[in-house]
């Protein structure tokens, strides 16, 4: 694909200390087989030494020629972030990848042939390795196709699919038209849902079948610090919060609406007591009741 053809592919990843990994995301930019990139960093309050490091970068973006934009917020979370990100972009085309994860050289330019290409789609995934500590490849994820593909409630009940923002990108004119006000709702739980429910709502996925996404797998990411019951139940709370209010949000059918909202209230019923089991709190316990009370159970 011709450089002066390019369409300009919006790259949106919020980081907070991001020491460890982000040269290595980074690195996986400039690597890139595709050059038209407005690559928008949000500095989430990080206290390492993140900026010196997106910093040294500079350089190196410049004689890609990729746009680089770097914006600071006071810690308040990726969702947060990703919306500060959201009121800047300008590209035809949409990702957000995590700066802990890294991209194939191909990523960028894979899917936008796609999505030049078949123009029926307005979104696009691919599959995604998720890789341990020394990279090497523990499994990996890729949606299985259905001649339905009932991604939309396949997103809401966690099946056959996964939330790796880098490995799903949008046309921003689709996004637009569910997302006008460039704006998601905010929870520290995350902010992948928020992102590609409304798409998958109204419009049609697409599938490469290639690694294009990598995931790293470590103990310092988001979802993995969590811990113990209170934990736990904090991010059941968490993630049902944001798919209550994402949902909401959504413009259908006042009966539609109303099945999911009653279907994400079972699943963390369910959720809830599934981990309370694993914890081994009973029925009677005051930390039972407590948690009845507070999600109306």
């Amino acid at each position: 694909m011709a450089k002066s053809i390019e369409p300009l592919v919006s790259v949106i990843t919020p980081c907070y200390n991001g020491r460890k990994y982000l040269a290595g995301y980074l690195d996986s930019l400039i690597a890139q087989t595709y050059s038209n990139i407005e690559f928008i960093c949000i500095d989430d309050g990080s206290k390492d030494n993140t900026q010196k490091i997106l910093f040294s970068y500079k350089e190196k973006f410049k004689e890609k020629g990729i746009k680089f934009i770097y914006l600071h917020q006071e810690n308040q979370g990726q969702a947060t972030a990703l919306n500060l990100g959201l009121k800047h972009f300008t590209g035809k085309y949409l990702t957000w990848p995590d700066s802990d994860d890294f991209l194939h050289k191909d990523n960028i330019k894979k899917r936008v042939e796609f999505l030049e290409k078949n123009r029926e789609f307005d979104m696009v995934l691919c599959d995604s390795p998720i890789l341990g500590i020394y990279l090497t490849t523990l499994r990996i994820k890729r949606r299985k196709q259905t001649k339905t593909d009932p991604l939309f409630r396949d997103c809401i009940m966690e099946k056959n699919v996964y939330y790796a923002g880098g490995a799903y990108m949008f046309r921003t004119e689709a996004f637009l038209q569910v997302n006008p006000k460039r704006e998601i709702y905010t929870n520290r739980g995350g902010q992948n849902w928020q992102m590609i429910l409304p798409m998958a709502f109204v419009y049609k996925c697409g599938y490469i079948h290639k690694n294009l996404y990598f995931i790293r797998s470590h103990r310092d990411s988001h979802s993995r610090r969590v811990h113990g019951l209170k934990g736990k139940v904090k991010r059941i709370d968490e993630h049902e919060d944001i798919l209550l209010n994402t949902i909401k949000s959504i413009s259908m059918k006042r009966k539609t609406k109303s099945y999911y909202l009653r279907l994400i209230k079972k699943k963390y019923t369910l959720r809830r007591r599934r981990t309370n089991c694993r914890f081994g709190v009973k029925k009677s316990s005051g930390v039972r009741d407590e948690f009845k009370h507070n999600n109306g159970l």
